[in-house]
């Protein structure tokens, strides 16, 4: 035990002895230890984006348009990419669209040296904290499910930059008579609601030609396909003042083929049996049980389609039309089968009743014939009188059948004259008829051809 407390207090002199010859020494291993310390240890540069961001919202005020010399106007570039087209509504004619929207100014209050603040040339802003344009689309109708970017980026030499995408619902011109080879020509146009030309003027962030062919953002697997947007630039003159706008025009056709197998090959289908039914005699009966079959085909396939064709108060499709011509010839043409068969069956019947006055004779109940004279005197004659009395009249009563039986044929002639007159007549309206549906389906078959040929021309 005397030994262990021996050897701590040798080992405890020698710890001082030693640290009081290298007290000297000490300030040196402080210094080196703190510059390993500030190699090592990497400067924060969230102090500076700190101080850059209190700095440049210190004296900032968003309520003033952002220039120093007020009578210089701010000018705003804009771009537009259409992503998609959601939606073509013809009877309430809107249409919805998702485009990508960006729009780009510089503010001369929110520039900065960015070798003073650890090299940092842009930092994002809250979009409520800086002056931003009033620009709005006239042709806004509803914005849906658009999401929200509260932030804008910024730049040392002052270019705000806020993108945005928006699912865009505007009123648009719609035009479905050329269905389904329609080429739809909507335009969103962008302008300052309140700034005039000498405050807020507008220019494109890009060339108009890129602009134009620009598809490459364009989702092209939907119904509808995007041809171009072409942008102008004009100023809209008003009692207000003269404001700048940029219109992007935006040209989208639609995809025909679904509606070329689904309607326009079954209508023509439909219509060429109808044409067959003009190949049986106008007096069939059979031909009324085609055409009203026909008839009902034409109905049932007219709300089928309903449901696929575009409604629009402005315009008619141009199959609706046809359609509808189509069922005018074809009930057109069962009225006058109707009539006819009406007309041959009266004929019929009076002829039958005719046959039976003509046949029919004038004798009395008991089946003889009595004298004039004696029906006066009340006496009967002799059976010898009787019978030589009876011939004469026989003979008028035999030259009076004849006279019948000719007025009868002589009626039957005329009667079959003026039956003959009608079904020339009837027969004349039915190939007229014939040939106007001939005429109308070609030019149905021609007009639509000539709508595919331009449609893909485009």
């Amino acid at each position: 035990m005397y030994l262990y407390y021996t050897s701590l207090a040798v080992a405890f002199h020698a710890w001082g002895t030693l640290a009081s010859s290298m007290a000297p020494l000490w300030p040196l291993v402080l210094v080196a230890a703190s510059g390993i310390l500030a190699i090592d240890t990497p400067h924060p540069r969230s102090s500076a984006l700190h101080h850059l961001t209190k700095q440049l919202s210190q004296k900032y005020r968003k309520e003033v348009r952002p220039v120093h010399n007020w009578t210089q106007a701010t000018t705003v570039y804009l771009d537009v990419f259409v992503r998609a087209v959601l939606d073509v509504d013809a009877q309430n004619q809107k249409l919805k669209t998702s485009v990508w929207y960006r729009e780009v100014w510089d503010d001369e209050f929110l520039s900065w040296n960015s070798s003073m603040f650890d090299e940092i040339r842009e930092i994002s802003l809250p979009l409520s904290a800086v002056w931003a344009p009033d620009i709005i689309i006239n042709e806004f109708v509803d914005i849906e499910r658009s999401p929200d970017l509260p932030y804008v980026y910024v730049n040392s030499s002052g270019t705000v930059k806020h993108s945005k995408p928006i699912q865009l619902v505007s009123a648009c011109s719609l035009e479905t008579y050329s269905f389904p080879f329609d080429i739809q020509n909507c335009s969103l146009t962008f302008k300052s609601i309140l700034h005039t030309v000498e405050d807020v003027d507008l220019a494109f962030l890009r060339s108009r030609e890129d602009i134009t062919h620009d598809q490459k953002a364009f989702l092209n697997d939907s119904e509808w396909e995007l041809l171009s947007v072409s942008p102008t630039y004009n100023i809209l003159q008003s009692s207000a003042g003269d404001f700048a706008q940029i219109q992007f025009n935006v040209v989208i056709r639609r995809r025909p083929l679904v509606y070329v197998v689904s309607l326009l090959i079954p209508s023509i289908f439909l219509m060429l049996v109808d044409l067959g039914s003009f190949y049986f005699p106008p007096t069939c009966h059979a031909r009324i049980v085609f055409k009203t079959s026909v008839l009902v085909g034409y109905t049932v396939f007219r709300l089928n389609m309903s449901d696929e064709v575009p409604k629009s108060a402005v315009t008619t499709p141009l199959i609706g039309v046809f359609f509808t011509v189509c069922v005018a010839f074809l009930v057109l043409s069962l009225s006058k089968s109707i009539l006819l068969v009406k007309f041959l069956h009266d004929e019929q019947c009076s002829r039958w009743e005719w046959t039976f006055l003509c046949l029919r004779g004038d004798t009395d109940t008991e089946g003889s014939r009595m004298d004039p004279c004696a029906q006066l005197t009340g006496v009967t004659e002799p059976p010898i009188c009787q019978e030589h009395q009876a011939q004469p009249w026989t003979l008028r009563e035999v030259w009076s059948q004849l006279q019948s039986i000719s007025s009868y044929f002589q009626t039957q002639d005329q009667a079959d004259r003026q039956e003959a007159g009608w079904l020339a007549l009837l027969e004349r309206f039915d190939r007229l008829l014939f040939q106007s549906y001939l005429v109308v389906l070609g030019f149905y078959a021609i007009t639509l051809c000539s709508l595919w040929v331009l449609w893909s021309g485009l």
